[in-house]
Order: structure tokens, then sequence, then C-alpha cells
């Protein structure tokens, strides 16, 4: 007998089978605007390829399905292989074959670094695990690039976009990842306590052979044909260096970095972080001992611009996922988004949304303009970065929670693809230094570069005066920079969340339509201000709620 209880309706399915550059007007504006229209063929072809049911897929499928550790093989050979899904690495082909890992610093054109962030905010929309080994070996092309016997062997493989996932010796291949070891127990961001020493062989030195004994307590991703890994020179408390730690020693044989177990992590799920053993593991010494902070913030400057793009990433795809969903989904007689509360969070959305993507576009280019020795590039990179990072990644993992309640039940099950945003979504706000890390930056940016201070306020100031409450954002965070440091560091945090809202709206104001920089403006900068309020607590009588959403997923 077939029993039939009832008829499945008024169930929205998940946004897929899209293309998800035609849907976004905001970067499709700022890809012409920075002189970047040459890589919209190129991203349209991507986005649509990204957007089909079959990727979003894929993404399911590789953080289900989680990597798993081998250490040994059947014959108790130590091996510390990892096996991933397929569907890893059709996603990490999929972002190599875009050539996004090197183009930054392959292509000379205008707009290449918003190209590149582009291809990351797409791909991040849809999975983000990938993304991991990805933005460690772009980190490292910079370095890399400084040691010419090491970028005679890589440089090809770097920039190559072939993906080879064989667990050979790197110069069998014709790509490589490049990893990174930082992290030690005792100390986290700490990495000045530090305990891993490196003791030369022969005379040590720039280039020369040393044997790393320690560990690091977050190693990703293991598989990488390489990692860059700080480490003491010559004893416990020398001084600090960088090093290039292969998985396979020069004479064929496998690197002594001991995988000791796979981390279990919140999100992040599809890609492979670990704890990891140095018995004594061969690598050569990248730069000048006592360098290994300094390379630490070089590598920080890139990883942290892509902690910035994934969290936009995660943003606006909860955005459009939340949208789709409450244009379909009927409650009480009409559409959710036909309901005056749900537009309230359904447009808080879409302008954290577009203004996290301002941000980073403008990121992006002052990374181009810096290395022409602009004032203010230089500004944005170090002052505004770490404000970014700190701000954009912690309204992520908000947001999402937020786009989730859209969905309902619906959104809270890991059959969709909203709850892994939400679980996704935390690791950019932890990973390369956590909110408090990131104020601490800013200050310290803010009173060792007066004179970068001073610029980027002057590229705010044209735009602030026009506008009353963007005039009183500015004198407030003039007002906190004139404190004594020793009251400032309680209030970094106020000082970080008003800088960063008034750069947003200043961008908005300058490159988006009225109706987005006026709301903006609005429900940040207004009367109610940010305060402690929620999502969604906002008045929309005097918005253009219909602009906007319309503005944020075209019908």
């Amino acid at each position: 007998m077939s029993w039939h209880t009832h008829e499945v309706f008024n169930q929205v399915p998940e946004l897929t089978d899209y293309d998800l550059l035609a849907t976004d007007p905001a970067l499709r504006e700022a890809l012409a605007r920075v002189s970047a229209g040459w890589a919209i063929e190129d991203l349209g072809a991507y986005a649509r390829e990204l957007g089909r049911a079959d990727t979003f897929a894929l993404a399911q499928q590789a953080n289900r399905h989680t990597p798993a550790l081998h250490r040994f093989d059947s014959r108790g050979r130590r091996i510390d292989q990892v096996e991933f899904h397929p569907a890893w690495h059709e996603l990490l082909a999929l972002y190599r074959r875009q050539g996004l890992v090197a183009l930054p610093f392959e292509d000379a054109r205008a707009g290449r670094w918003t190209a590149w962030a582009a291809g990351f905010y797409l791909h991040g929309q849809v999975e983000q695990g990938t993304l991991c080994p990805a933005t460690m070996t772009q980190a490292s092309i910079p370095l890399l690039r400084r040691e010419p016997a090491l970028w005679a062997q890589l440089g090809g493989r770097l920039l190559s976009r072939t993906y080879d996932p064989r667990d050979v010796p790197a110069l069998q291949k014709t790509s490589v990842w490049i990893g990174m070891g930082m992290t030690e127990k005792q100390g986290g961001s700490d990495v000045r306590a530090n305990t891993t020493v490196a003791t030369p062989l022969a005379g040590g030195g720039r280039g020369g052979e040393y044997l790393l004994r320690g560990h690091k307590w977050f190693f990703s991703a293991p598989t990488s044909d390489a990692h860059l890994v700080v480490a003491r020179t010559g004893f416990a408390d020398g001084p600090l260096a960088c090093f290039y730690v292969p998985r396979w020693r020069p004479d064929g044989s496998r690197n002594a970095v001991h995988v000791q177990r796979l981390k279990d992590k919140v999100g992040n799920r599809s890609n492979a972080s670990s704890e990891v053993e140095f018995q004594d593991a061969w690598g050569l010494l990248i730069g000048e001992e006592g360098r290994g902070i300094p390379t630490i913030i070089e590598m920080a400057g890139y990883t942290r611009l892509n902690c910035v793009a994934g969290s936009a990433a995660i943003l606006r795809q909860a955005t459009m996922q939340a949208i789709h969903y409450a244009r379909r989904r009927h409650a009480f007689g009409r559409a959710l988004a036909d309901q005056p509360l749900m537009r309230a969070v359904l447009v808080d959305l879409a302008l954290e949304s577009e203004a996290a993507l301002a941000l980073l576009v403008r990121l992006a280019q002052a990374f181009e303009a810096e290395t022409g020795g602009d004032a203010a590039a230089r500004a944005w990179s170090r002052l505004m970065l770490p404000a970014a990072k700190f701000w954009v990644c912690k309204r992520g993992v908000e947001l999402t929670g937020e786009a989730m309640e859209v969905l309902g039940g619906n959104g809270y099950v890991l059959d969709g693809h909203v709850g892994r945003l939400f679980l996704e979504s935390p690791v950019n706000s932890i990973w390369e230094g956590s909110g408090n890390v990131m104020c601490l930056d800013v200050l310290r940016a803010f009173a060792r570069e007066p004179e970068a201070a001073q610029a980027l306020l002057e590229e705010l100031i044209p735009v602030a005066r026009q506008e009353p409450r963007l005039a009183t954002a500015l004198a407030q965070v003039q007002a906190l920079l004139a404190l004594p440091p020793g009251d400032l560091e309680a209030l970094g945090r106020m000082l970080v969340q008003q800088l960063v809202l008034l750069a947003q709206a200043c961008l908005l104001r300058r490159h988006a339509p009225a109706c987005m920089a006026d709301a903006f403006i609005a429900t940040r900068l207004g009367d109610a201000g940010m305060g402690a309020r929620v999502a969604g607590a906002i008045d929309t009588r005097a918005l253009d709620v219909d602009a906007i959403l319309q503005r944020a997923l075209p019908t």
C-alpha cells in the first residue's frame, strides 16, 4: 500500500544555477571603475561555472566528506598522507585553472588586484576551504621571488595554472602549493613565544640548510608541497627567522614533518589543518636571521586581505540566499519579502554586503598602487587593512546568523548552503590575528606612522565634510586619536568600528547609488548609530527599500 499524507509546497530551494557576476551590479561597476574591465569576460565565465548547481554540490560534498589522515602505509612506512574527497580536488583545480593564485604578481595590467579580488570573492561564495591553500601560496610568492635559487626551481610551478595533486617532490610536479607554519601551543598570535629551533648545517645563513626541531599547533594545509615556517635559529632563545620546509627532502625521502592529527574544526571542514612535530626536518633559511617577524607581517598583509575578501564573499552569498528565499516563501498570506519587519532585515544585509565589497575593492586598489610608492595606498594597506579584517569578518559572523534565521529551520540544517556559510565565517575573524590583535595593530600603525594616518584621513575628509553625519563621525575618530595611548587602547574597538563605518560610508557616497549610500549613512551613522543594535533594527520608512533589494539581487 502506498501512503499519501501531504503535498510538498511553499518550500524554496536554495539559489543555484545562476550567474554570480551578472547578478552583482556593484561588482561589475567596481571592475569597470578601476580599469579591470579586461577581466570581466573571464570572470563572467568563471561566475557562471561557479553558480552551477553541480558546483554547489561539489562544495557540499567536499565539506561533508572531510579529509582523513593516513599516517602509515600498509607496510608500516610513515607517509602522513591526507585523503580528500574528489570534490575537493575538482574545486581546487577550478581555482587554479582560473589563474587567480598568481594573478596580481604575474600580470602588469591596471586593475589586476581588483580582478583577483573579484575572482576570490566569487569563488568564496560557493566554497571557502579551497581558498586556504590558495591564500597561503599567493602570499608566499613575493617572499620566494627574493630567493633566486628557490625561485628558479619553483617560480614556474607557483605561476602554473595546471593542477597537480600528486604527493611527490615539488620538482617533479607541474604546480605546487605553499602552506604556513607559525602558531605554537604556548603562543598563538604571539609568535615571539615560539620555541621551535632551527640548527644550521655547515655555515647556515641565508639560503643555508637547517634542521628544525619543535612543533606547530596549526599547520595548514599539511599536504602542501612546502611550508614557510617560523623558528628560532641556533638555540632556544635565538632570533626568529623564516624557513622553507618542503614535504620531501632533496634526496627524495620524506621530510621529518610528522602529522600528529587533523583539527576537528567548526567550519572550513573541506580543508585539512593539522598539528605537526618537526623531528629534525630539513629546511632552508628565507631572508636573514632575526627577520622572522617582518616576514610574518609581510605575509599577513596578503593573507589578511584574503580574510576580508572571504568574509565579504560570505556576506554576499548569505544576502543573496536570504533575499531569494524571502521572495518565494509565503507566511501569513504573503511573501516574506513583502512583510515590513523582514524587509528591514533584508535591507540591513544588503547594505552590509555592498559596504564590505566597496572596502575590499579600495583595499585591492591600495595593494596595487602601493608598489608605486603611493602614500594614500600605504595608509590603506597598513592602517585600514587590519581595521577591515576586524570589522568585515565580525559582521560576517553576525549576519550569516541573521540570514540563517530568514530561512528558519531550513537554514539551520547542513543539507543547505547557508548553514555552512555560518560555520565558515568565524575562521576569517580568528585566523591571521583575532579581533583584539587587529585593533592593537591599528593603534600601533596610527602611533608609528602619523603621516600615513594623515594621508588616510585626507582622502576621507572631502567626502565627509559634505555630509553632516559623516563630518560628525570624522570628528569622533579624530577625537579618539587625540586621547593618550593608555586611554585609547581600551577604546580600540570603538575607534576601529567608527573608522571602518566612516570609510565605508565615504566609499558608498563616492561610488554607489544614492539609495545605498543614503541608507547606509542613516542606519550606521545616524542618530541611532550602531550602538548595541541587532540586524534589522533600523527605520526603513525613509529608505528606498525596493531599490536596495533590487540592486542586491535583481529579479
